[in-house]
């Protein structure tokens, strides 16, 4: 069956590239995924495989029955793109303005329409049920996973076990990585409102510098990590947002500042956001000013499944050799599959796309991002097996 699978794979390969070029072409923000929905409703009745529609409007759940009764196993890929204008050049780059297939949804969603393909192909070689979940809004948070699962996506199927699969920018074609255990932070946004006395810049004595306040609680908040963390769990707390909306000579009345804080441990998640909320709002105080705190919780950790994920290990090394199946470390990136992975056995594993003609890597989130599409030739067949041998 693995030769039959490979094979398989190998036959699509051109289509798949052509879907995902499409798709990238085409690309659509968070809760917006249209015209990609239907593009996916379109293959997948092309192909004759079942489905139900309209999960958080735009989510798909696919489904690929067995030739008898038996474990159910889901396979999930995101669809959403990011607000970023894309800067590269090719025939297939991004028509929309400002929008832009930067962290890869496109090849995981021409990916899973590519195993859905073959392992239709191959149903009456196994029992039990696939379940395709072309999940939209995982950039966004509530996040799309746990929006399909409060509207019922699994409510007739329950999955016995969830795979999902990510492009790995700085990984070699060929190659996949996978991480038993935690692999992945939690991820929550942070907001800070600064509010003083704004005024003219050369009279700082008569105001309340709200721009320095805002400076001195991000140097402040660096203790979250460094001394009020445990050493052992992995934590990171950034800011990339700080807008001051004065001039040379202003000092504005309020400055607002927005960053992540991540981690791997739920109750110094918990305890985290106190520490972040009274140094702010003490060091404001300190200095005259006030700040107020909004922290927006999202994704939990993502831990894959021991027991699942070295299964899934072995059914890689069977498809691809072991060679080219990588330990992964873990990463403070954050990813709504976590939902999936906190109430169901599960794993999500990486599959290279590193483009060994490029002199320069692009990481996820660039607008300079790229996927070497030879990648695919493994994307389509590896998670077929997976899913058969799970099955089988």
């Amino acid at each position: 069956m693995i030769e039959k699978i490979k094979k398989k794979s190998a036959e699509i390969f051109n289509e798949i590239v052509d879907i995902r070029r499409c798709i990238h072409k085409n690309p659509e923000l968070s809760y917006q995924e249209k015209e990609t929905s239907e593009y996916i409703e379109k293959k997948l009745a092309e192909y004759g495989i079942e489905y139900i529609s309209g999960f958080v409007k735009y989510g798909i759940l696919g489904i690929i029955k067995g030739k008898n009764a038996g474990k159910t196993i889901a396979l999930r890929a995101d669809i959403d793109a990011l607000p970023i204008q894309e800067k590269n050049i090719d025939d297939f780059s991004s028509k929309n303005d400002g929008v832009m297939h930067a962290c890869g949804h496109d090849v995981h969603l021409a990916s899973l329409l590519g195993t859905a393909k073959i392992l239709n192909n191959i149903k009456n070689e196994f029992n039990g049920t696939v379940l395709l979940v072309f999940q939209p809004a995982e950039e966004k948070l509530p996040g799309g996973a746990k929006l399909m699962m409060e509207e019922g996506v699994f409510n007739k199927y329950i999955p016995d076990i969830v795979i999902g699969q990510h492009v790995l920018p700085d990984m070699k074609v060929g190659n996949v990585g996978f991480k038993s255990g935690m692999y992945m932070a939690s991820t929550d946004e942070i907001y800070l409102t600064i509010k003083g006395k704004g005024g003219h810049a050369a009279m700082p004595h008569e105001l309340v510098d709200t721009v320095l306040i805002a400076s001195q609680i991000i140097v402040s908040l660096q203790q979250i990590v460094s001394r009020k963390a445990n050493a052992s769990i992995p934590s990171v707390l950034s800011f990339g947002k700080f807008i001051a909306n004065g001039a040379t000579n202003i000092i504005p009345d309020e400055v607002k500042i927005e960053g992540t804080f991540r981690t791997m441990n739920e109750e110094w998640r918990k305890n985290a956001h106190k520490e972040i909320t009274k140094i702010a709002q003490q060091t404001a105080q300190l200095m005259g000013g006030t700040c107020d705190v909004n922290i927006v919780g999202g994704y939990p950790f993502l831990k894959n499944d021991v027991d699942v994920t070295e299964k899934a290990i072995n059914f890689a090394k069977q498809f691809l050799g072991e060679e080219n199946v990588e330990n992964m470390e873990i990463r403070m990136t954050a990813e709504d599959f976590s939902y999936f992975s906190q109430k169901y056995p599960s794993t999500f594993y990486r599959l290279g796309t590193m483009n060994s003609n490029s002199n320069e890597i692009f990481p996820l989130h660039s607008s300079h991002f790229k996927v070497d599409e030879n990648a695919m030739k493994n994307s389509t067949g590896l998670m077929a097996w997976i899913a058969f041998s799970f099955l089988k």
